[in-house]
């Protein structure tokens, strides 16, 4: 397949997913939250037409949201995000894919036609980026590894986003970017989505 989704993910266990919002919901709630959205950005990724890759943070969870005969697993490699991120780009352009798409599992309003536009602007463009509201951004995508990019970053800073377009501008590439999305990290984040509405009606029903 021409086209690669990434997709980095935490293993669900309690007290090791979002840290920020856990703080204010409580290591269970959180928990809850953190498998919704893992079931969320599955079913969003799933209608892309592209090959799908998961890599998780310690361990390779078989049989869990992210179908085993769907989606192609690993465990990410790296001393800091940059570097994990960096050296999945490279597996999968390794195994031969060309357009390459990175996306996390906490951005409650990506939409799979947003994906799609990310690919398209591949077709043009040496990057694509889609913002975040808090300076970070949602998704990264590329046609060819871009090293650079990926090196000496405040990692989950509100710099992010402008140090990798000046990383990107140095590197003398081509970069479009995509619409401005909200990360879902802390509770006020939480409270503009329906998510614990779901949950509750998830939890009546059993």
């Amino acid at each position: 397949m021409e086209n690669a989704l990434i997709i980095f993910v935490r293993n669900t266990e309690k007290g090791k997913v979002k840290t920020r919002l856990a703080k204010d919901l409580g290591d269970d709630k959180t928990l809850e939250v953190y498998k919704f959205l893992l079931q969320y950005t599955r079913d969003v990724a799933i209608s892309c037409n592209c090959s799908h890759f998961v890599f998780y943070s310690s361990y390779v969870h078989v049989n869990d949201v992210f179908d085993d005969d769907l989606f192609t697993k690993f465990v990410q490699e790296g001393e800091d995000l940059g570097e994990r991120m960096m050296n999945a780009f490279k597996k999968v352009f390794d195994l031969g894919c060309r357009k390459v798409c990175i996306i996390g599992s906490d951005c409650y309003e990506l939409q799979t036609e947003m994906l799609n536009e990310a690919f398209e602007k591949l077709n043009k463009y040496d990057v694509a980026i889609g913002p975040a509201s808090d300076g970070g951004y949602y998704l990264l995508g590329m046609k060819r590894l871009i090293p650079e990019v990926f090196s000496k970053k405040d990692w989950g800073t509100s710099s992010v986003f402008d140090d990798t377009i000046e990383s990107i501008k140095k590197a003398r590439v081509s970069y479009s970017e995509l619409t401005v999305l909200n990360d879902l990290d802390t509770m006020e984040d939480l409270l503009e989505t329906n998510i614990l509405t779901h949950l509750e009606e998830d939890d009546s029903q059993e």
